[in-house]
């Protein structure tokens, strides 16, 4: 099994990573049937992997069968909905998908969104619901599209960048000057594979860009409120523009620094302070332009309150 780090084409991952001796036997495997990604049967060597998609090559040579989900009620809230897509406000620590490292009887967000379709009499295909990704301790708008015509023109505006995407965000610090883009790329980290960060070699970084504004600030002068808004949709991406700018997010046990740390223990704030707070795009259904806004969690809402911080004006 292995682990998407890079978007590229399946026939040419398969020759990089799984012993293939060129692209052309990669694709022969394929059209073989011993090749899955995400838990479903790759049909074409041309398939473009995303960051973290999860592939699976058959070693005995014997085609594989794809692994279905089981339905799970999450008991996930709906933001929004119509007939092309549903808009569900994320729990922290549920991660969007199954992938390395979670136990597989772990229930994701996939497992969740099953559920929601098969309630509605919807049939499910894993590979065409998720409109984009959050991190598992990330809360907030998550977009699932309900069939595949609607998931490629989804994704089709992240693509364009037509969908405008708005977090909040609580970091060590305050932030100089208070509003600026990061434009700075990003790639998979050289000494930790699981990690993300700022690149400046020209090889294996994806370009990103980050703005962010100062809504409040502590009354200790040591925390601040963010709004950011993402350009680009990378991995990790807030929590890595924010980290090298020297501003790491509040109970981010990942990507920290001595300073954050030392926050995040003063105001005992063990969670990741990150919440996708609004998305706007056009709904597949019938091109009208959607506002979905979601407050926050209530121990977002606690930590404001610890921080002194008010915070009830919608981003959008």
């Amino acid at each position: 099994m292995f682990t998407v780090e890079t978007s590229m084409r399946l026939d040419a991952f398969l020759a990089k990573n799984a012993s293939f001796v060129s692209r052309v036997k990669a694709t022969d495997a394929v059209r073989a049937g011993l090749v899955t990604v995400n838990g479903r049967i790759a049909r074409k060597g041309a398939l473009v992997l995303e960051i973290g998609d999860i592939v699976v090559v058959s070693d005995s040579g014997i085609p594989l069968t794809e692994t279905l989900l089981t339905p799970v009620d999450l008991h996930l809230p709906v933001l929004f909905e119509d007939a092309a897509c549903i808009v569900i406000n994320k729990p922290a620590g549920i991660s969007v998908h199954p992938a390395a490292g979670i136990p597989r009887a772990a229930p994701t967000i996939l497992h969740g969104a099953a559920f929601l379709l098969q309630e509605r009499g919807l049939p499910f295909s894993q590979s065409a619901v998720l409109a984009h990704r959050l991190d598992k301790d990330t809360t907030g708008c998550l977009l699932l599209a309900k069939n595949a015509d609607a998931h490629a023109l989804l994704q089709k505006q992240f693509a364009d960048r037509t969908i405008d995407k708005r977090y909040l965000a609580l970091v060590a610090g305050v932030p100089s000057p208070p509003a600026a883009m990061i434009d700075a790329p990003i790639g998979r980290h050289s000494g930790d594979r699981k990690k993300m960060a700022v690149l400046h070699a020209v090889q294996n970084r994806r370009e990103a860009q980050t703005t962010y504004r100062t809504l409040h600030v502590s009354t200790d002068h040591d925390a601040a409120l963010l709004e950011c808004e993402l350009h680009t949709g990378r991995t990790h991406q807030l929590r890595v523009h924010l980290k090298s700018i020297g501003y790491p997010i509040l109970g981010d046990s990942t990507y920290f620094s001595h300073t954050s740390e030392d926050v995040s223990n003063k105001y005992a704030m063990h969670a990741l302070m990150l919440h996708a707070m609004s998305l706007q795009f056009a709904s597949p259904a019938d091109g009208k332009k959607q506002k979905i806004q979601c407050p926050p969690p209530d121990l977002f809402c606690a930590a404001l309150n610890v921080l002194n911080i008010t915070f009830a004006t919608p981003i959008v």
